[in-house]
């Protein structure tokens, strides 16, 4: 299947994932380590990777998933991603992103609410984030998924997890992780999303990028935070909205952050008002094929200051 493990596709909680093929059709082959555990054989969500089967050959135990042809987030966050073994520049819209975040969003979602008992990712981040034929989003990778009910009936696992920078602080201070710790990593890939900045700025001070949009937003001026490629190609309150939303997930305390239910209504809030502005937009080349908007229409289309 896999062509003697040739091509290298990326390394998750079970082990390598190689390209291969099911007679035509292009799958992931995950080749599980020994500690591994598989809770997959029940999770099945449009935002979750599918798994096709798996093989067993005395020698080797590996799961076989669906193939995501446009590889993972942080690639085209990056503005060059590896598609098909090409390198294709290319910068993701807004109304893409928010697109992205909120299949993401919604994968999170079914593990904590649609799974019994809840099932906890533990490393949630870019990279576990891929992006099929169609750009649609999929959490990847339960290498590191628990499922575990505490004395209190709450779910928690004290089992080393997660990437730094993604981690909830509360870890350090507690040594184990709930369904909010998820919370907190979506946090993050949120703000990357939103800023397209390293999670961790590899600079002698070394500034969490949570910080660092905290500092911004203290000018107010949300043209500082977004990624300028955009240049300002957005509706300005929607970006604030989904900025709102990332600062909330990664609040210190837990109990502050929202629930992956909340994310999933506030961020679709966040599209729906992104997709009004591009489809104005796009009926208004339509009527106009110069592009020139109207002098008397100017002051109606200016987005607001919040």
């Amino acid at each position: 299947m896999t062509n003697n493990f040739e091509r290298v596709l990326g390394k998750g909680g079970f082990g390598t994932v190689y390209h291969g093929y099911m007679e035509h059709t292009q799958v992931a082959i995950k080749m599980l380590s020994p500690s591994s555990v598989s809770l997959l054989m029940r999770v099945h969500h449009k935002n979750l990777t599918s798994l096709v089967g798996y093989c067993n050959d005395e020698t080797n135990v590996g799961l076989v998933y669906e193939y995501m042809a446009n590889g993972n987030l942080l690639d085209h966050l990056s503005g060059l991603a590896a598609i098909e073994l090409k390198y294709i520049s290319s910068i993701l819209t807004w109304e893409d992103r928010l697109r992205i975040a909120t299949d993401a969003a919604q994968g999170l979602e079914y593990l904590h609410c649609g799974c019994k008992p809840p099932i906890m990712h533990r490393d949630v981040k870019s990279t576990n984030i891929l992006l099929n034929e169609n750009f649609q989003a999929k959490i990847s990778d339960f290498g590191l998924s628990r499922k575990l009910l505490t004395h209190d009936g709450t779910h928690a696992s004290s089992l080393l997890a997660g990437t730094p920078g993604y981690l909830d602080p509360e870890f350090y201070l507690s040594n184990r992780l709930n369904e909010k710790s998820d919370v907190y990593s979506f946090g993050v890939v949120l703000l990357e999303i939103i800023t397209c900045r390293p999670v961790i700025t590899r600079t002698h001070e070394r500034i969490h990028i949570s910080q660092w949009v905290g500092f911004m937003l203290a000018n107010g001026d949300i043209n500082s935070i977004v990624d300028p490629r955009l240049e300002g190609n957005f509706n300005t309150n929607s970006v604030w909205k989904a900025v709102e939303i990332a600062m909330a997930c990664v609040s210190t305390n837990a109990i502050k952050r929202p629930s992956m239910s909340q994310v999933v209504v506030d961020l679709k809030e966040c599209l729906a008002t992104e997709y009004a502005r591009t489809k104005h937009s796009r009926v208004g080349q339509f009527e106009n094929p110069n592009g020139l908007m109207p002098d008397n229409s100017i002051a109606r289309l200016t987005p607001s200051v919040r």
